[in-house]
């Protein structure tokens, strides 16, 4: 059964913001996009994505007709309220409206806005749409400072409530969180200044971005005393609480065009951002992510955007998870001063974008650690994980051919020389790649298991769209029921850099 998604926005700012915010009868998910950017020098060429909201309306594979609606009829929490439980469709869309109490256009007097009301208020509204629908569990979707927002109630609130850390995995079932500042928000310029100051004063309200305030409304009462302990992270979900598989965040690697205050953020917090987040600082550390080269906000926005739409969409309801990392790594001479740094990128057949990008161009490779020996297999390199919908077929499948799922994953592995801290370029080509190949991989859904093929497109003849896998499919390394594993050797090419014992391990597992 498909559960209710609830959405909850991000940071408006002044009173002057939160008017603007509350005047949106869906606090912003229901803003589509008709321009997209092919790479960073590229003229932006036009695409018209509909929005998260309508695409939720209009796309369901399984059963067409049942697809999700906003319910609103004057007032969703009035229309909920005045409904019996268990007589409102699971499939609903659902919008937190945490700033209408701080709003000065509905006549009372605006209340002052706290993240930790905000977080108990969303727990009251996750109550009452489970009520309302009978459904064991909800959906959270959320945009920046609402992912905090659904993390003050997963860890806070919630265990508050229940005596137990990790009571929110009853009432949610995913959370997905786009640009969410999980880290808090760091600049780049100021050496801590800029930070101390806005926490001090609050300026803007941002305060809620430092260490000191997360730490209050991300942890129980019971375990606050003292303030934070040295060296806490507050993008770390506690590892008794909410499973962090079935946590996801989107990571924007778009500083450029995010325009919000003139420019002035994104020049602020660095290269390395979605333009007000920074890459590092956007994720949860063993949460599930992707990498997209969006904004945190704008025309080229995260939420606005086909990429984050097809990730989100994938997280909450594909049945298939692919886990990619490469093993038995070789370092060429472990006495060198290279750097070394791998570029993946991921497609799925039938989307016009990629849904998961990491190059040196955007700030985000993928940094090769090698292991200490050569036959060493503990410290594998997680290259990406994704999600597939099975029974989602190909547009334009041959009539009587096999629904097979096909996605490609390119490999690009660069290198640089550094002395003493400098790059050499003495002998440096510009970006050529050392390795640079993609792996092809067609899944059949099936039960006990799913069947999977694998090739490299440098031996495939003639182009990929036109190529359907032969013979039989690869072994299954893994005998558990559900989990379908396998390993594909690199191409020959690659060997001599990655070593001959490196390899692609592939790992299919069916999701509940």
């Amino acid at each position: 059964m498909r559960l209710p998604i609830i959405y909850v926005r991000g940071f408006a700012g002044d009173t002057r913001g939160i008017d603007r915010a509350v005047d949106d009868p869906f606090y912003g998910f229901n803003e589509g996009s008709v321009h997209v950017r092919v790479g960073g020098d590229a003229q932006p060429q036009f695409h018209q994505f509909e929005s998260p909201l309508l695409r939720l309306m209009l796309d369901d594979d399984e059963e067409p007709g049942e697809v999700y609606r906003p319910l609103v009829q004057g007032g969703q929490r009035a229309f909920l309220e005045a409904q019996d439980d268990g007589s409102v469709p699971p499939r609903t869309i659902w919008v937190h409206r945490f700033y209408d109490r701080a709003a000065s256009t509905f006549g009372q007097r605006p209340e002052a806005f706290t993240l930790e009301r905000a977080a108990e208020d969303l727990y009251a509204l996750v109550r009452l749409v489970r009520a309302k629908t009978g459904a064991s569990r909800v959906h959270l979707v959320a945009h920046s400072m609402g992912g905090l927002i659904c993390r003050s109630m997963i860890q806070r609130v919630v265990p508050e409530a229940t005596g137990r850390p990790d009571g929110a995995a009853d009432v949610v079932d995913r959370l997905f969180t786009y640009g969410t500042p999980h880290g808090g928000i760091e600049f780049a310029v100021g050496f801590g200044l800029v930070e101390e100051l806005r926490d001090f004063f609050d300026i803007g309200g941002g305060a809620v971005f430092g260490p000191d305030r997360m730490w209050e409304y991300l942890t129980p009462a019971d375990r606050r005393d003292g303030g934070p302990p040295a060296g806490w992270d507050p993008a770390t979900m506690p590892a008794d609480g909410f499973p962090r598989d079935r946590v996801f965040c989107l990571v924007g690697t778009d500083p450029a065009d995010y325009a919000a205050a003139g420019g002035l953020s994104s020049r602020a917090v660095g290269a390395r951002s979605d333009g007000l987040v920074q890459i590092d600082h956007a994720y949860v550390p063993g949460a599930h992510r992707a990498f997209v080269h969006r904004s945190h906000s704008g025309r080229y926005g995260l939420v606005n955007s086909e990429e984050g739409y097809q990730n989100l969409r994938r997280f909450l309801f594909g049945d298939l998870q692919v886990s990619v990392e490469l093993r038995g790594l070789t370092r060429p001479d472990p006495g060198d001063d290279i750097v070394w740094q791998l570029e993946t990128q991921l497609a799925i057949r039938g989307l016009p974008v990629v849904v998961h990008e990491q190059t040196t161009a955007h700030q985000c490779p993928v940094q090769l650690e090698w292991p200490d020996a050569a036959d060493d297999d503990s410290n594998p390199v997680p290259l990406v994980t994704t999600f597939l919908l099975s029974g989602q077929a190909p547009a334009g499948r041959t009539p009587g051919a096999p629904a097979r799922l096909r996605h490609a994953l390119r490999l690009r592995l660069i290198s640089l020389r550094e002395e003493h801290g400098c790059c050499r370029f003495g002998d440096h080509l510009e970006q050529t790649a050392d390795v640079d190949d993609t792996l092809v991989v067609d899944i059949e859904p099936g039960l006990p298991c799913p069947r999977a093929w694998a090739t490299w497109n440098s031996v495939i003849p003639g182009a990929i769209r036109d190529w359907e896998p032969a013979g039989p499919p690869m072994g299954d390394a893994d005998e558990s029921t559900g989990v379908w594993c396998t390993e594909v050797p690199l191409p020959a090419t690659a060997r001599p850099v990655l070593g001959q014992r490196a390899r692609v391990r592939l790992t299919v597992t069916a999701r509940g």
